[in-house]
């Protein structure tokens, strides 16, 4: 069924807004894509009609790819694959990656397209070596069977775990430059830890049904307290922060001055208004698909690393408090979560880095 000697074959695990939106770049460049995903009426819609993309305009765009399968279907084929894509929610990685080691070649890797800290996840299952690590910035959602909303582009980087340049590495970026502009780098956790601040600022904002940035814009002491608070997790890790699209990790430090902090904030927030997409993941999964978001995972590694470090991180605690609470019923959106978050760790919620 599938390849894996041929140079160009790519396995895409997860057909959400992550791996459809590769997957349909990838095909729509030529390469043969196996697409593999539980949700059985979304594959059957792409196999039907392929993968179709959206965009704010109306246009639609729609490419086949080689093959669409379930993980019961894919088994049942005996596919086999050298470069994989996973994309899956970081909370099924385990599950995955148990999925897919039988398929995996010998020399075969997986780049982790994901949300979240999955990498020693996945080296625990199928081997370190055979792991490469990847910062997606990526803006999508899935709006139906077989469709995906283009968010619009931002940073994508990919790196080896140990820092080193490499050869399957440098010909992953070639062909994923098929969607945008992706980016070799030799500090790939430099670039996840700096998104893990970016991203905890991002889930706050799901505390409120608004754009991201009209929230982060209100609420500028608290979005600048979350973020702290994954940073100094980050500092103390040893992790050196890399600046990405518009987001400088260094503007929310304890070192940074308020001007600094102020000027990131402001450009920070018109870079989110230019984006199609004005609300969160985090968002989408409670209040559109009725489900507990992936972000727990990344906010329960944060506190444990937090505590081995006997760091104090009270808004990321009540901010996982807050969410489970919004997806229970215990808690509607609006704007005064987002006021509470900020009282609950005694910090002001008010516009204050103007």
């Amino acid at each position: 069924m599938n390849h894996p000697s041929d140079p160009r074959d790519y396995l895409v695990l997860g057909a959400g807004a992550i791996g459809g939106t590769l997957a349909h770049h990838l095909a729509a460049a030529g390469h043969p894509v196996t697409l593999v995903d539980t949700d059985a009426e979304h594959i059957a819609a792409i196999r039907r009609n392929g993968i179709t993309l959206t965009r704010r305009d109306g246009e639609r765009h729609s490419v086949p790819v080689a093959h669409a399968l379930t993980p019961d279907e894919a088994d049942a084929a005996g596919i086999t694959a050298r470069r994989v894509l996973l994309a899956t929610k970081g909370h099924h990685t385990r599950t995955a990656m148990t999925w897919l080691a039988p398929h995996l070649v010998e020399d075969g890797f997986v780049v982790s397209c994901q949300n979240g800290d999955n990498e020693p996840v996945i080296a625990e299952v199928i081997g370190r070596h055979r792991v490469v690590g990847a910062f997606v910035n990526l803006f999508a959602d899935v709006v139906g069977p077989g469709v995906i909303r283009d968010g619009g582009s931002a940073a994508f980087v990919i790196g080896e775990l140990d820092g080193t340049l490499s050869k399957r590495v440098s010909q992953t970026v070639t062909d994923l430059r098929a969607w945008g502009p992706v980016r070799q780098t030799g500090n790939v956790t430099g670039y996840l830890w700096a998104k893990h601040g970016f991203a905890e600022m991002l889930t706050t904002t799901a505390l409120v049904d608004a754009p991201m940035a009209h929230t982060i814009d209100r609420h500028r002491g608290v979005m600048t307290a979350v973020a702290r608070e994954v940073n100094r997790i980050a500092a103390a890790e040893g992790h050196r922060l890399e600046r990405f699209d518009a987001y400088d990790p260094a503007a929310f430090t304890d070192r940074a001055d308020p001007a600094t902090t102020r000027a990131a904030l402001d450009r920070l927030v018109a870079w989110l208004t230019t984006m199609p997409k004005d609300r969160s993941g985090v968002w989408r999964d409670i209040a559109v698909r009725g489900r507990r978001s992936e972000v727990h995972l990344d906010l329960e590694r944060h506190i444990r690393r937090a505590e081995t470090h006997g760091l104090p991180v009270p808004l990321l605690r009540r901010l996982d408090q807050m969410l489970t609470e919004l997806e229970t019923g215990q808690r509607t959106f609006a704007d005064v979560n987002v006021v509470e978050l900020g009282q609950a760790a005694g910090t002001p919620a008010a516009a204050d880095q103007r």
